[in-house]
């Protein structure tokens, strides 16, 4: 299993100091990635529902604070030597495709091959209102165009894409990522949309675990929900078995147990074994990678945590 810190831009996390206090700290614990999320602009009022809080409220909109994500993430690629550094998730419709192809495969070459491409159509109309992107109720389109028109640039000697939202040809498009055949793409989301966009384009499904709509906040529910994501791909004729599982837990870990929404322990809280039991637990179900917050009240405390974590927990559970 590959664990990666999830470097939510919020509170203490806001400064030069503290990420690179915490993206050192998870290299020299053994961490695997780091994970970064993505706003560009903090709308100060909106109507859009969030996805993952049970009141629809986006905690993050109290503050108005974000790193642009891949700005950030070419931050953390610099300050790093082995880990890879997750977008966790980029909103695909936020940036035009060609720029953000480049962009990430300069990216990854320059890194030597560490960068992972988690990918969403996102959720927030008046950000999208702001950027003056495409059509906020256009968005899934957009994204499967735009990843399409990415891996044809990034896999093509010759690359030529012709669509509703993004056309090109006659280009030369170098340098191609490290990695082959591109670089990889999680698709988040957790919606029968999302299972079957991952079917169509990804190279893994990335759900997040706490959508009132789709939860996964059990190793039984995500067992469901993985169920339906190989219906799909066998009805898309894609072998099930191509497709990878991560998987990003929101909540921080603690380490006194806390209740679930219907559960006794929720996951990632507790002892030593019983976070070592949610790890085997989510390996049998076929997840490589899952992402955790470590959010506390000072980065002292965070480094301290993640610290406890790996020495207690990770050193059992691989």
């Amino acid at each position: 299993m590959r664990i990666g810190v999830n470097m939510f831009p919020r509170e203490i996390m806001t400064s030069r100091a503290s990420y690179l206090a915490v993206a050192h700290s998870a290299e020299a614990f053994g961490y695997d990635f780091l994970s970064v999320s993505d706003h560009v602009v903090v709308p100060k009022a909106n109507a859009s529902d969030y996805p993952y809080s049970e009141d629809a409220k986006w905690p993050g909109g109290n503050s108005g604070f974000c790193f642009e994500a891949l700005t950030a993430m070419t931050f953390l690629l610099a300050v790093t030597q082995r880990m890879k550094v997750l977008s966790s998730i980029v909103v695909v419709p936020h940036r035009p495709a060609v720029l953000t192809a480049k962009m990430l495969s300069s990216m990854d070459v320059l890194s030597d091959g560490r960068v992972l491409l988690g990918v969403g159509a996102g959720w927030l109309r008046e950000e999208f209102e702001a950027l003056q992107a495409e059509p906020f109720d256009a968005r899934g389109k957009v994204t499967d165009e735009y990843i399409g028109a990415m891996k044809e640039l990034w896999t093509s000697d010759s690359p030529a894409y012709k669509g509703e939202f993004v056309e090109f040809s006659n280009i030369s498009f170098l340098p191609k990522p490290v990695q082959k055949p591109h670089i990889p793409i999680w698709i988040g989301g957790e919606s029968d949309v999302a299972l079957r966009r991952t079917v169509r384009h990804g190279d893994a499904w990335f759900p997040g675990n706490n959508n009132p709509k789709w939860r996964v906040d059990t190793p039984a529910r995500l067992k469901q929900r993985v169920a339906k994501l190989h219906e799909f791909a066998e009805a898309e004729k894609r072998d099930p078995a191509s497709i990878g599982l991560s998987y990003i837990w929101f909540y921080p870990v603690s380490f006194t147990p806390v209740s679930g929404l219907d559960t006794k322990r929720r996951m990632f809280s507790g002892n030593t074994d019983d976070m070592a039991a949610d790890i085997a637990a989510l390996k049998a179900i076929g997840v490589s990678h899952v992402s955790l917050a470590f959010t506390a009240r000072s980065t002292t405390e965070i480094v301290h945590n993640m610290q406890r974590f790996a020495d207690d927990v990770m050193s059992i559970s691989r």
